[in-house]
């Protein structure tokens, strides 16, 4: 029987995009919501969740990857504004949204989907929504409160990024949160 790992894919971002991202977290964790936020380092644009698969399917993924990215050129995006899902009704997730080249990114994760589905992952039923995810919800919160918070960074944006690459990368979740660990990283 085959080992199975959590994955997903991935665009991996520069380390100076976290660095910005991470002082709006500390500005938002001041105000005391119930938010488990993500550590910076474990901040990535995640383009397709697969959840538990076989190890021995690694390769078989890689090679998918490979023939999405083959039809896809290296692009530009930037991290603008904040928001959550599903609505501040019910906030379960805070994220940072994205602009730039959101049409060619919408293409890739298609494509990327299209080439999963051959290998038993079905496609999403929603429309992709590119984002970053700052923190989820613990439990029940106050969308008002929330929403006023968020208010204050309504002209958040990041410098622009360029997407070069598409990874499959291995999840483990611990105390501390998730650990990452590439297992394949094809070029666009």
């Amino acid at each position: 029987m085959s080992e199975k790992i959590r994955s997903f894919i991935a665009i991996d971002l520069p380390a100076s995009v976290r660095e910005v991202i991470s002082r709006t977290q500390e500005r938002l964790r001041k105000v005391g919501l119930g938010i488990r936020w993500v550590r910076p380092q474990g901040i990535h644009l995640t383009l397709k969740f697969l959840g538990d698969i076989d190890k021995s399917d690694v390769e078989k993924i890689g090679d998918a990857l490979g023939r999405a990215a083959a039809g896809a050129s290296p692009f530009s995006l930037r991290g603008e504004g904040l928001g959550v899902f599903p609505d501040f009704s019910r906030p379960r997730v805070v994220w940072v949204g994205l602009s730039g080249d959101v049409e060619l990114l919408q293409a890739l994760q298609k494509s990327l989907d299209i080439q999963l589905q051959g290998l038993g992952f079905p496609r999403e039923n929603r429309p992709f929504k590119g984002h970053l995810t700052l923190g989820r919800v613990k439990g029940r919160l106050d969308g008002a409160q929330l929403r006023r918070a968020l208010q204050r960074f309504e002209d958040f944006t990041t410098e622009g990024f360029m997407a070069q690459a598409v990874t499959l990368v291995q999840s483990d979740l611990g105390p501390d949160g998730a650990v990452y660990t590439k297992l394949v990283e094809v070029p666009l």
